[in-house]
C-alpha cells in the first residue's frame, strides 16, 4: 500500500501537539511520514537506535522487555499516543522493543528533524522533559529493589545514592533546559515586536550558529581565556543596557564570544539587543544542558547494567560463567564504599582462566563479603590486590589488603557464625561464615585466610575447574 501523506488532522490526535498553533504544528506534518506495520511487525528492537518519535494514530503497539534472547510483555501503547522521544533526544538506545500488535498506522519523525523542532518549540520539549523524570525513577527503583542487594545491609542504600547523583543531575538539567527553551520562545516574540528584518534576522541566526560553532571548539585553554575575559565582557554588556547581564555573561564567555561579536548583534537587533543575547545565550545553555542530560542517562545505564549483571537476573542455578566478570561487576556495585576513600584497588587477573560452571549470583555474595571485609580493616587507606590464577585443577582468586592484619587466635575464629571483629553494632558476623558455606557446601571448593599482625590479611578461594 502507497504511503499516505500525514495530515494536521492526524496529528491533532496526539496530545503532545495539544493547544500548539497550525503553524507550529505543520512544521511536524511537514516531515512526517507514513508507516502502516501489520501483526507481528518490530518498529523499534531494544538496545538499538531509535528511529524516531513514533506516533501512533491507529492500531495497539506492545511493549516487550528484552534480556538473553527472551522477549517479556511489558505493556501496551493505544492509539492515540507518542513513543520513543526520550531516547531520540538522549542519544541512548530503545530501553524496550515496540511491536505492532494488531495492524497499525503511524507516522514517524526523524531524529534530526525531531530534535529540531523540540529545542524550537517550548510546549513540545516541555511535554517531553516532563517524562524524562518518572522514567528515570523507574530505573532507580528497578535496580535498588533487587533482592540480591538487600542482603548485603549497605548496598540498597549505596546504590540508591549512586543513581541519585545522575537522576538528581537529570532532573536538574531538564528543568534549567525548560526554562531555557522559554527564554528563546519569549525571545522570538521581542524580535516580532521590535520589527527586525528578514535580512538583519538573517544576520543574527548566523551569528547564533557561529556561537554554537565557537562553544563546541572550545579547548579547556580556551575556556580559561574566557573566563579571565569575563569581566569584560560583563562591562560591554552593562554598557549595552542588557538586565541582569551576569546571567548571560557566562555562556557567552565559555563560548569565547568577544567584544566585536557583541558590538555587531547589538548593531544588527537594535532595541531587541537584550532579547537576542539572552536567545544566543539560552541556546548555548540549552546545549551544555542537554550533553550533561545525555551523560547522566548513561551513568544510570552503566550501574544498571553491571546490577544486572551482578544479580545475573533471570539466569538462576549453575551456569558457566568469567569469574572475571563476577570480579569487576562487583566492584562496580560496591563503588559507593570505595568512593571517598584513599584505597586502591589492584587487578592482577589471569585472563586464560576458562570458564566455570558456578552459581553466578551467590559466587558474586562471595565476592562482596571479601571486599566488603577487606574496604572495612583498611579505614579508607591502604591497597586491595585481587588476583586470580590457575592452580593444578583448580582456579584460584585471592583478596589481599596492606591492613593491620589479625592475631592468629583470631584468624581461627573468623569462619564461626556470629564471630565479628568490627564494633557493636557494624557488623553481624554471618558474611564470612555464608561466604565460606556458599564455596565449601554449594562448589565443593575452598576459603581460607592468611594473615598476621602488621603484616595484612589474604583471603583465598579455590574453585575446582571441572
Amino acid at each position: 500500500m502507497n504511503a499516505a501523506p500525514i495530515t494536521r488532522a492526524d496529528l491533532r490526535s496526539i496530545d503532545m501537539f495539544d493547544d500548539i498553533a497550525d503553524a507550529e504544528l505543520d512544521e511536524w506534518v511537514a516531515v512526517a511520514h507514513e508507516l502502516r506495520p501489520g501483526p507481528g511487525d518490530v518498529l523499534a528492537e531494544a538496545q538499538a537506535d531509535p528511529p524516531g518519535l513514533l506516533l501512533l494514530l491507529e492500531g495497539d503497539i506492545q511493549t516487550l522487555l528484552v534480556e538473553h534472547g527472551r522477549a517479556e510483555p511489558a505493556g501496551r501503547q493505544h492509539a492515540p499516543t507518542w513513543m520513543g522521544a526520550i531516547s531520540v533526544l538522549t542519544g541512548e538506545p530503545m530501553p524496550i522493543r515496540l511491536q505492532a500488535d494488531t495492524a497499525c498506522r503511524l507516522a514517524l519523525i526523524e531524529p534530526a528533524d525531531f530534535r529540531r523542532l523540540v529545542f524550537a518549540q517550548q510546549t513540545i520539549h516541555q511535554r517531553v522533559m516532563a517524562q524524562v523524570t518518572p522514567v528515570i525513577s523507574k530505573v532507580a527503583e528497578y535496580a535498588s529493589h533487587r533482592e540480591r542487594l538487600s542482603s548485603l545491609g549497605t548496598m540498597a542504600a549505596g546504590l540508591a545514592h549512586e543513581l541519585n547523583n545522575p537522576a538528581a543531575a537529570a532532573h536538574r538539567s531538564a528543568a534549567e533546559l525548560a526554562e531555557m527553551l522559554d527564554i528563546i520562545g519569549s525571545s522570538m516574540q521581542r524580535f516580532v515586536e521590535a520589527k527586525i528584518e528578514r535580512a538583519e534576522a538573517a544576520q543574527l541566526v548566523a551569528l547564533q550558529q557561529q556561537a554554537v560553532a565557537h562553544a563546541a571548539a572550545c579547548t579547556a585553554l580556551d575556556a580559561l581565556d574566557a573566563a579571565d575575559a569575563e569581566d569584560e565582557l560583563l562591562a560591554r554588556l552593562e554598557a549595552l543596557g542588557v538586565s541582569e547581564p551576569w546571567r548571560i555573561a557566562e555562556p557567552l564567555a565559555a563560548a569565547c564570544i568577544d567584544q566585536a561579536w557583541l558590538d555587531r548583534v547589538a548593531e544588527l537587533a537594535g532595541p531587541a539587543t537584550d532579547a537576542a543575547l539572552r536567545w544566543v545565550a539560552a541556546t548555548l545553555s540549552a546545549g551544555r544542558l542537554a550533553a550533561e542530560l545525555q551523560d547522566s542517562t548513561q551513568r544510570i545505564s552503566a550501574l544498571v547494567t553491571a546490577v544486572k549483571s551482578y544479580a545475573y537476573m533471570d539466569r538462576g542455578g549453575q551456569l558457566e560463567v568469567d569469574l572475571h566478570e563476577g570480579l569487576e561487576t562487583t566492584l562496580v556495585v560496591m563503588g559507593h564504599k570505595l568512593k571517598h576513600t584513599n584505597i586502591e584497588v589492584v587487578r592482577d587477573y589471569d585472563r586464560s582462566l576458562p570458564k566455570l560452571t558456578v552459581n553466578g549470583s551467590e559466587l558474586n555474595q562471595v565476592w562482596t563479603n571479601l571486599l566488603d571485609n577487606a574496604i572495612d580493616a583498611l579505614d579508607g587507606r591502604g591497597t586491595i590486590t585481587i588476583t586470580t590464577r590457575r592452580d593444578g585443577d583448580c582456579a584460584e582468586v585471592a583478596f589481599a589488603d596492606d591492613g593491620p592484619g589479625m592475631p592468629a587466635e583470631t584468624a581461627a575464629r573468623i569462619f564461626d557464625p556470629f564471630f565479628t571483629t568490627k564494633g557493636i553494632g557494624n557488623g553481624t558476623g554471618l558474611g564470612l561464615a555464608t561466604a565460606q558455606r556458599i564455596i565449601v557446601d554449594q562448589h565443593d571448593g575452598s576459603l581460607s585466610v592468611d594473615s598476621e599482625p602488621g603484616g595484612g590479611t589474604t583471603f583465598l578461594v579455590r574453585l575446582p575447574l571441572r
